[in-house]
């Protein structure tokens, strides 16, 4: 997508409400993929990649985006656990689903709109064979020392109906986070905390992914939740 169609789509975001901004972002991201069998990478220029955890190596590479790539120190880790997506009905026999492992994560465009931030987090298949995602993903924010997550993980949106992605050697995927800020509840129910990370849990997996990410957390569960994450769509989001 070209950057003067971004731009048109921004200002469409920054006139519109929340729910109308995660739809126009949910466009772009649409619009700026090429199927899941693409090769692709992050476009964004601050992307930050991120290890499959802060003691494994294989998905790892430096991370550029809003804090210096680094793992986290012995993460203590309490969910959103397996992001338990809906019944898988597999793309066929013989491909499995994408490994945690097998997934790089990193951010793609962002903006903000309406006391929130939308931000499309990709998801890179680096394990050489295809695999499959279905469903949400699994996110919320951490921080501290050892890193632990920080309030509820994210709700789901309902704007798309799941569907199963085969993704090639080299192929990627992506979704799309909304972080409402911090600021707009009250102190006593939120208890605004730093965070550092976004913690990740691919599709029906249970190691995480942290990728380094500024933003403050309510430590205490809101209502409406600070998070909301869409299902998982074909393509870069970039």
């Amino acid at each position: 997508m070209k950057l003067a169609g971004r731009g048109r789509l921004f200002g469409a975001i920054n006139a519109t409400s929340a729910a109308a901004a995660v739809s126009a972002i949910a466009a772009l991201v649409a619009g700026c993929t090429s199927g899941g069998s693409s090769s692709a990478s992050s476009a964004s220029p601050g992307g930050a990649a991120a290890s499959s955890s802060p003691a494994a190596t294989s998905a790892a590479s430096s991370a550029t985006s809003p804090t210096a790539a680094s793992s986290p120190p012995a993460p203590v880790s309490s969910g959103p656990a397996a992001s338990s997506s809906p019944p898988n009905p597999g793309p066929g026999a013989g491909t499995p689903q994408c490994a945690t492992r097998s997934l790089q994560a990193t951010t793609g465009i962002s903006q903000g709109a309406a006391g929130s931030i939308y931000q499309v987090i990709d998801f890179k298949n680096i394990s050489g064979a295809p695999c499959t995602l279905f469903g949400y993903p699994g996110v919320a924010l951490a921080g501290g020392t050892p890193v632990t997550q920080i309030g509820a993980g994210a709700a789901r949106s309902s704007d798309a109906a799941p569907t199963t992605i085969t993704l090639a050697a080299g192929a990627s995927a992506n979704a799309l986070l909304k972080i409402a800020e911090a600021g707009d509840y009250a102190p006593t129910d939120c208890h605004p905390t730093a965070s550092t990370y976004l913690q990740i849990y691919p599709p029906d997996q249970t190691t995480p992914i942290y990728l380094a990410y500024n933003s403050t957390g309510c430590a205490k569960t809101t209502a409406p939740p600070q998070l909301l994450i869409g299902v998982m769509q074909s393509g870069n989001g970039g």
